[in-house]
C-alpha cells in the first residue's frame, strides 16, 4: 500500500465554547483558517481592517472556541498506520477523538502527529474529531498572575504575552492591531501508511576551492509493518541524475539511514545579482521489491558556503556575510507577517512579496522575531529567487520567563522548526531574539557578560539569557551546525546594544530617540544596521479601503490616527515634515509629503552605508524597518498591505543597483545656525559596485540652477576605473563657493558605462522648504512599449524636478518612480499592465 494522505480542509463547523445552544454551530468555509475569518464568513463579525472595526472584534479575543468534523474510515489494509497531522494549532488546543483526549498543545509554532489507528479500527462509524481552543489572552494573564516574582518587562502589547508561545504581534504592536486569533491555522490531514520517510537532513561540505561537494544525507524511516525495504538516495539537477545510492534496511533493527553523495564541480547557489540559483533535488524513497515505491520525500537544496565574518579592525570588529568566498553587502528589509489573519497569505502572495524585494535590488530579508516561523513557501521562494534570509527565533521585546514547562516547549519549538528549515540555502543566520537585550538594558535587569554560569542566569531577574546563550546555541549546534547563530538582534559580544563597533545595531535615533536629522543618517550607523526606518502614509487607494466616511479623509482624523499604532506618531511626522517641507492639509498632498520624507531618509541611510561597505567593510549591511504591513495602516513599511510600493521602495532600488553613483554636500544644520546660509560647502562624489570585475566608467557632474535650470558652470567629467565590490572615491574635497554662486543649485551626477547611463544621483540644498519648485516645465510623452499592455513614459524637464512619483495601480508595474529629473537628461519609465482604455497615470512632484 505504501503511503497516502487525505487533507481535512472541508467539512468543519465551529462555535463559541460557552454557547450550549444546539443551533450555535456555524459552517467553516475551509481550513486553515482563524476564528475571525470564520466569523466574518458567517456574517457575525465585520472586517476588522476597516474603520474602527478592530474595536468591534475585541470580544472575539476573550472567547474560547470549538471546531468539529467527522473522519470517515478509509479502506486501508490491516497493519497500516493511521496518523492525524496538525501543522499548526493556534494556540491552547485540546484535541479529542470520540470523546477521548489525544493531544494537548500550548505552542502555536509546533506541529503534531498523533497515531489514531485504534480509533479507526474500533468501528465502521465515522470518528468525531473536536478541537477546543482555549482563550490565549486569558490563559496568558492567568500565567502572569501565577508567576508574580518574574519581572514582566518589555515593549509593545500586554506583557502577559511573554508567557505564551504564540505570535507576539497578535497582542498588538506599534504597527499592528490587537487581533488574538485562534483556530487551525496551518494544514491538517490524515496520513495512512505502511512505511514512510519521516525526515531527510542534508549536510553539505563544500571544499574551499568549490571543486567538490559532499552531501551527507541522513534519513529516518517509520515502518508500521516490519520487513526489509530498499532505501534509495538520489541527487539530480534539472532532471539529470548525478548520484544514487541504495541500502537494504530491516525495519526491526534500523530506523535511520545515511548516504554520502559526491558532486564534482558543483553549480553554486548565489544570492541574486551575484550568480544563479541552481537547486539540486535530493530524494529519499522506500521501495518493496522492484519498482514498488512505497513513499518518497524530496528536498531542494542549494550548494554554497556561508560565513559571518567577525574580525578585529580599525573600526572595532567586523560583521558581514561572505557567500562562496565572496563578500556580500546585505542591503534589504525586515519582514513582519504579511497579515494579521495568517491563513489569508497564499502561495502567490508570498511569491509576489519576495519577487518585489528581489526586483527592488534587495539582497537579504530579516524574518522578525515577534511574528512566526514562516510558511515553507516563503523559504522555498527565497531559495528560488536568491534572497538571503536572516531568521530571528520567535522572541521579541521582552524578558521571557523560564519555568520548566516553558523551556521544554521552547526546546520542542526550536527542534521542530529548525529541522523543517535547515535545508534551505537562503537561510544564513539564526538570531536568538529581537531587542530582548535592549529590554534588559532599559529595565536595568541583571546582565554580566563575564558570568558564564547558566544556572545563575536562571536565578537572575533576566532569566531569558538562558534561552539565548545556552538552550538555543546548544540546540542549533546539534540541528544545524553549519548555520551561524547570533544571540540576539541587536547584539555584539555582550556590549551595550547601541555599540556601533561590534555586532548589529537597531538605529532608531531617526524617528524615535533623539530624532536626528535624516540627512546625517550615515553617521549614525554601526557594523551592521539591522533596523532603522521612517514612517509614511500608504497610497490614497489603501486609505480609501479602511476609511469609510469621506468626512474622515483628512490627515489628522481620528480613524487615521487609529490606523497608526506608533506612539507619538503625530509629533514625529510633524517634526520631520515641518523641518524639511512646506506642509499641506489636503490629504493627497500630505500623503505624498510623508512619502518624500521616507524616501529621502532611506536614501541617505542606504547611500552612505553602502559607501562605507567599501571602506574596509565598515558597514556590512542595512535592513530597513520594514518591507510590509500586516493590515492596511500607516507605518514604516515601504510597500503597503496591498503590495503598493511607496516611493522609498524605488529610492532603495536605485541605491542598491550593481553600480551606483553618489554625490553629497556636507550637512549644514539650518536649525542650529538659524537658517543663516553657508559661504562655502564641501562636496564628495563616489561610485559603489557589487560586481566582481572592475568597470571603465565616466562620471559627469553638473551644477544646475533650481530656478532657471541652467548650468552654472561647465560640467566636470571624470574617467574612472570602478573598484569591484567596493567604493571608488572620485571627488573628496570639492568646494562650492556660495558667494560666487549664490543661486540655489542641485549637484547632478550621471554614471556612464559603455556609452549608456547606468546610474544617477542628485544632491539638493537642504531643507526643501526653502526652495521654489514652481514652473518646472515637465513634459510626459507616452510611447508604445515593446510588449502588449506596455507603455514607455519619456520624462523631460526645463528645470530640476524633485521626487516625481507615478500613481500606483493594482496589477500595473513601474520600472521606476520617485525620480529626480534634470534638464537635458530625459528619463524613461516602463509601465506594464495598462490597457488601451485605461486613463493615464497620475503623478506628483515636489511643489507641483
Amino acid at each position: 500500500m505504501g503511503f497516502f494522505e487525505l487533507p481535512l480542509s472541508n467539512g468543519w463547523k465551529f462555535k463559541d465554547r460557552d454557547n450550549h445552544d444546539p443551533d450555535a454551530w456555524m459552517p467553516v468555509p475551509t481550513v486553515p483558517s482563524t476564528v475571525q475569518q470564520d466569523l466574518i464568513a458567517n456574517k457575525r463579525l465585520e472586517n476588522p481592517y476597516v474603520g474602527f472595526n478592530e474595536l468591534k472584534a475585541q470580544w472575539v479575543n476573550e472567547k474560547s472556541w470549538i471546531y468539529r468534523t467527522e473522519l470517515k474510515r478509509p479502506d486501508i489494509p490491516t497493519g497500516a498506520k493511521f496518523d492525524i497531522v496538525f501543522d499548526g494549532l493556534d494556540t491552547f488546543a485540546s484535541v479529542n477523538l470520540n470523546g477521548e483526549n489525544i493531544l494537548t498543545s500550548s505552542n502555536m509554532f509546533i506541529g503534531h502527529r498523533v497515531d489514531i489507528t485504534k480509533f479507526v479500527f474500533e468501528s465502521d462509524a465515522p470518528c468525531v474529531l473536536e478541537i477546543e481552543f482555549d482563550c490565549a489572552q486569558l490563559k496568558a494573564r492567568e500565567l502572569r498572575n501565577k508567576y508574580k516574582d518574574h519581572k514582566w518587562e518589555g515593549f509593545n502589547g500586554d506583557m502577559a504575552r511573554l508567557a505564551v508561545r504564540k505570535a507576539q504581534y497578535h497582542w498588538g504592536w506599534d504597527w499592528g492591531p490587537v487581533i488574538m486569533t485562534a483556530g487551525i491555522w496551518r494544514d491538517v490531514r490524515l496520513e495512512v501508511y505502511t512505511v514512510r520517510v519521516t525526515e531527510v537532513w542534508p549536510q553539505i561540505q563544500l571544499v574551499p576551492d568549490h571543486k567538490t561537494a559532499t552531501i551527507t544525507a541522513a534519513a529516518e524511516i517509520d515502518a508500521a509493518i516490519s520487513g526489509s525495504y530498499t532505501v534509495s538516495f538520489c541527487l539530480s539537477l534539472r532532471g539529470k541524475q548525478i548520484d544514487c545510492q541504495k541500502f537494504l534496511v530491516d525495519s526491526n533493527s534500523r530506523k535511520s539511514v545515511e548516504a554520502k553523495l559526491q558532486i564534482e564541480n558543483p553549480e553554486l547557489w548565489w544570492p541574486h545579482g551575484y550568480g544563479s540559483q541552481p537547486l539540486y533535488d535530493l530524494s529519499v524513497s522506500i521501495s518493496e521489491g522492484p519498482g514498488k515505491e512505497l513513499h518518497k520525500m524530496s528536498k531542494r537544496i542549494g550548494i554554497r558556503s556561508a560565513e559571518v565574518i567577525q574580525q578585529p579592525d580599525k573600526h572595532g570588529k567586523s560583521f558581514f556575510f561572505r557567500i562562496n568566498g565572496q563578500d556580500i553587502f546585505c542591503g534589504g528589509s525586515c519582514w513582519i507577517p504579511a497579515d494579521s489573519l495568517l491563513p489569508q497569505i497564499d502561495r502567490d502572495r508570498y511569491r509576489s512579496w519576495i519577487d518585489l524585494m528581489v526586483k527592488g535590488g534587495q539582497t537579504m530579508v530579516r524574518v522578525w522575531g515577534g511574528g512566526i516561523y514562516e510558511d515553507n513557501t516563503f523559504y522555498e521562494t527565497c531559495d528560488e529567487l536568491g534572497l538571503l534570509v536572516w531568521q530571528d527565533l520567535m522572541f521579541a521585546c521582552g524578558n521571557y520567563p523560564v519555568w520548566p514547562e516553558m523551556l521544554e516547549s521552547i526546546q520542542q519549538e526550536v527542534v521542530y522548526n529548525v529541522c523543517r528549515l535547515r535545508h534551505h540555502a537562503s537561510i544564513v543566520i539564526y538570531a536568538g531574539n529581537n531587542e530582548d537585550y535592549q529590554v534588559q538594558e532599559q529595565a536595568n535587569l541583571t546582565y554580566d557578560y563575564n558570568d558564564k554560569d547558566p544556572i545563575s542566569w536562571l536565578k537572575s531577574d533576566f532569566p531569558a539569557r538562558y534561552i539565548y546563550e545556552k538552550l538555543l546555541p546548544e540546540t542549533m549546534a546539534k540541528l544545524s551546525p553549519g548555520t551561524f547563530y547570533h544571540p540576539g538582534s541587536p547584539w555584539g559580544d555582550g556590549k551595550v546594544t547601541s555599540d556601533p563597533t561590534v555586532g548589529d545595531i537597531h538605529q532608531w535615533n531617526v524617528w524615535h530617540g533623539t530624532q536626528e536629522k535624516y540627512q546625517i543618517f550615515e553617521t549614525l550607523g554601526g557594523r551592521f544596521n539591522s533596523e532603522f526606518g521612517m514612517e509614511a502614509f500608504p497610497h490614497i487607494s489603501t486609505i480609501d479601503y479602511f476609511i469609510e466616511n469621506e468626512a474622515d479623509k483628512f490627515p489628522q482624523s481620528q480613524v487615521m490616527d487609529f490606523h497608526n499604532k506608533a506612539d507619538g506618531h503625530e509629533r514625529r511626522l510633524a517634526t520631520y515634515l515641518v523641518e524639511n517641507l512646506r506642509t499641506a492639509t489636503d490629504l493627497e498632498t500630505y500623503i505624498y509629503l510623508t512619502q518624500v520624507v521616507q524616501a529621502e531618509t532611506m536614501m541617505f541611510g542606504y547611500r552612505g552605508w553602502r559607501r562605507q561597505w567599501g571602506n574596509d567593510r565598515q558597514c556590512g549591511g542595512a535592513l530597513l524597518w520594514q518591507i510590509n504591513d500586516c493590515w492596511p495602516t500607516i507605518s514604516w513599511a515601504i510597500v503597503d498591505y496591498f503590495q503598493r510600493p511607496k516611493p522609498a521602495y524605488y529610492t532603495v532600488k536605485r541605491v542598491m543597483q550593481p553600480l551606483a553613483v553618489g554625490v553629497r554636500r556636507e550637512h549644514y544644520d539650518w536649525s542650529v545656525v538659524h537658517a543663516r546660509p553657508p559661504t562655502k560647502t564641501k562636496y564628495e562624489i563616489w561610485v559603489v559596485s557589487s560586481e566582481r570585475e572592475p568597470a571603465n566608467a565616466t562620471v559627469e557632474l553638473r551644477f544646475l540652477s533650481i530656478v532657471s535650470g541652467a548650468n552654472l558652470q561647465p560640467p566636470s567629467v571624470y574617467n574612472v576605473t570602478v573598484i569591484p565590490n567596493g567604493t571608488t572615491n572620485i571627488v573628496s574635497d570639492g568646494v562650492i563657493d556660495h558667494i560666487a554662486q549664490p543661486e540655489p543649485h542641485v549637484l547632478a551626477v550621471r554614471l556612464w558605462v559603455d556609452g549608456r547611463v547606468v546610474a544617477r544621483d542628485a544632491d539638493w540644498p537642504q531643507p526643501f522648504k526653502y526652495l521654489d519648485f514652481s514652473d518646472r516645465g515637465l513634459v510626459v510623452k507616452v510611447q508604445n512599449g515593446d510588449l502588449p499592455r506596455e507603455q514607455r513614459l519619456a520624462l523631460s524637464v526645463l528645470r530640476p524636478v524633485k521626487c516625481l512619483v507615478l500613481e500606483e495601480r493594482d496589477n500595473v508595474h513601474l520600472s521606476d518612480s520617485a525620480l529626480d529629473i534634470m534638464p537635458g537628461d530625459e528619463q524613461i519609465v516602463t509601465v506594464s499592465g495598462l490597457s488601451g482604455s485605461d486613463l493615464p497615470l497620475k503623478y506628483h512632484y515636489l511643489g507641483q
